[in-house]
């Protein structure tokens, strides 16, 4: 079992950036592809990217391409989420979610865990 915590939403302005933090304990999540998700009330949940387990690859939604990047540090098992250029449309719930051992994840589907989730809100 994995489990799943993200930190480092809040509050900021357009323009402005955001770090947002996704650290796993269970077991280690090296070998896991980590997505991070985003979801409004209402609407449902939305990839914003990933990085992959085999070469760190990453991918982004063209919505937040060239703005967030995404990192990971396995000898900590974490995972980082940098999102620069915020816009008022960035306003969500931002999650973390993991993959199984050796698995890829393209959609929500893909993904075995998850944390709770971090509130990040972009004023205009």
């Amino acid at each position: 079992q994995v489990q799943l915590a993200e930190s480092g939403g809040g509050l900021v302005q357009a323009g402005g950036s955001l770090r947002l933090s996704c650290a796993a304990s269970g077991r280690t999540v090296s070998r896991s592809d980590m997505g991070w998700f985003r979801q409004v009330p209402g609407k449902e949940r939305e990839f914003v990217g990933r990085i992959s387990w085999s070469g760190g690859r990453t991918y982004f939604s063209d919505s937040v391409k060239g703005r967030f990047t995404i990192s990971r540090d396995n000898g900590k098992n974490m995972v980082y989420l940098e999102m620069n250029s915020l816009k008022p449309e960035d306003t969500a719930v931002y999650y973390c979610a993991a993959t199984g051992l050796f698995k890829f994840g393209v959609v929500a589907e893909d993904y075995d865990y998850w944390g709770q989730g971090t509130q990040v809100t972009v004023s205009s």
